[in-house]
């Protein structure tokens, strides 16, 4: 029981973290919500505020209202005050528009951060008119849970949403603690203003300020609790769909594998036999013995490409599944380096909580890793240090690293080191990386590798996770 709790607290985080959008949908949210609704909103109301506070006496009839009963500050002083916040505002909101206006033109964490910086802005300046229009009292508080909501819809990320929509709740709480501090109440009045309001039947009962925090807070957690499981939902629709069309297309290619190699096989034999008799039956004429085992040695290379590609065929044959990449990087450290065998090699992991589910055949990916690994293991002949890092990339991708302390690959040798039968060890097939690269491409990845002669090697695959399978080789 007690495992159980640790392993639901060490997978708590991952729980309710909310998987970054890919970007196209992303910049959908900020044109959409920021530019196209909330920028001519905040035009016609930057326009009636203009109006109110320099043509007309709101301000004066505001302050009076809501603090009849107390000695308030001078308020030729707030309003100066809010007039330049104001002027401020409209500035600020000036070039935040015409960033957002022109947002196809810049990178994506510009326009992202301008969004921020608006939704930073609207806090202060919906602050600053709390504090004139009644503090933990205003009406405006309604406002800062819409503001709350529009930053839920407009920024997924927990580290965007949940620190604006604090700073929201901050806001409000320091808006209404200065408006509290401004006041000056007059003990002498207090019975007499008590008085004065039952009598006129007008008593006004404010809301606690407790509750009205508590529901700025709830409102924040109850929000990104319901992103969480709206995508969630998003995700396993997703994955279902693409599960199901992976499966399709790795059991045709399969197929088309089949057919190929059995099409293939047939003449195959046939030359082989017929250059072996012709060998056999020709006793003289060195050239033509030569020319018929030049022919022999390629069929016997296509043989072997064509019974690799039988190998892909059977494991074509296998399901489509969910995969988590730091178990399968466990598993396949498991099977390069078994705990029965004596190995002197240290194994440094460096996992990111928050890994996107793969969906993929199990053998692509652990032939991928259990490559990889082995050749840093024959590498290092069992002896020294490998770091294995994997975490999330743009563009939703997994990033894993793989690096030895070995003795590393030639310059010369660095760019062929991914060919077909092309090996630097003596004992080697030449396939393995070759067999990685093809894997990785095979849901449209990418491997690289990195090395200098005593300095080790590094491996870098980047692993879409959300994809279609690539069937162009």
């Amino acid at each position: 029981m007690q495992l159980l709790r640790w392993e639901l607290l060490r997978r708590l985080p991952a729980l309710l973290t909310v998987p970054a959008p890919d970007r196209a949908r992303l910049e959908g949210l900020i044109r959409n919500v920021e530019r196209n609704v909330l920028l001519p909103v905040k035009a016609v109301v930057a326009q009636v505020l203009c109006y109110y506070f320099y043509f007309s006496n709101w301000f004066d009839d505001v302050t009076r209202t809501k603090r009849p009963m107390i000695e308030a500050l001078p308020q030729d002083v707030v309003l100066a005050r809010i007039r330049s916040f104001f002027l401020i505002y409209v500035v600020l909101n000036a070039v935040v528009a015409a960033l957002l206006i022109g947002m196809s033109r810049l990178p994506l964490r510009w326009a992202q951060r301008t969004a921020c910086l608006s939704s930073i802005l609207d806090s202060l300046f919906l602050g600053s008119l709390a504090f004139v229009t009644g503090g933990f009292n205003s009406i405006l508080f309604w406002v800062f849970l819409a503001l709350i909501v529009r930053n839920a819809i407009t920024h997924p990320q927990a580290r965007f949403q949940l620190t604006l929509n604090f700073a929201v709740t901050a806001s409000f709480l320091v808006a209404g603690s200065l408006e509290a501090i401004s006041r000056r109440i007059e003990p002498s009045l207090v019975d007499s203003t008590i008085r004065l309001a039952i009598e006129q039947g007008g008593a006004e009962t404010a809301e606690p300020v407790i509750l009205r925090i508590f529901l700025l807070l709830l409102v924040t957690v109850c929000c990104y609790a319901l992103q969480i499981l709206l995508e969630r939902q998003r995700r396993a629709e997703e994955e279902s769909h693409e599960h199901a069309l992976r499966q399709e297309q790795l059991e045709a290619t399969g197929r088309l594998a089949a057919e190929i190699a059995h099409q293939l096989k047939n003449p195959l034999g046939i030359i082989n036999n017929a250059a072996y008799t012709l060998q056999k039956t020709v006793k003289e004429g060195k050239t033509i013995t030569q020319q018929i085992a030049i022919i022999r040695e390629e069929v016997d290379k296509s043989d072997r490409i064509i019974t690799e590609l039988l190998g892909y065929a059977r494991l074509s044959e296998g399901h489509v599944e969910r995969l988590d990449i730091a178990g399968e990087l466990d598993y396949a450290i498991l099977q390069v380096f078994p705990q029965g065998a004596k190995y002197q090699t240290c194994i440094h992991r460096d996992y990111s909580s928050a890994l996107p589910t793969m969906l993929a055949q199990r053998g692509h990916i652990t032939e991928i890793f259990v490559n990889l690994l082995q050749n840093a293991r024959e590498a290092m002949d069992g002896r020294g240090n490998i770091w294995i890092t994997a975490q999330y990339d743009e563009g939703y991708t997994v990033l894993v690293t793989i690096r030895d302390d070995g003795p590393g690959v030639p310059p010369d040798k660095v760019t062929r080191i991914f060919e077909p039968y092309f090996t630097t060890k003596p004992k080697g097939t030449g396939l393995g990386l070759s067999i990685v690269k093809a894997n990785a491409e095979l849901y449209n990845g990418t491997v690289k590798v990195e090395s200098s002669l005593g300095e080790g090697t590094l491996f870098t695959v980047k692993l879409p996770a959300k994809t279609l399978i690539n069937f162009r080789k």
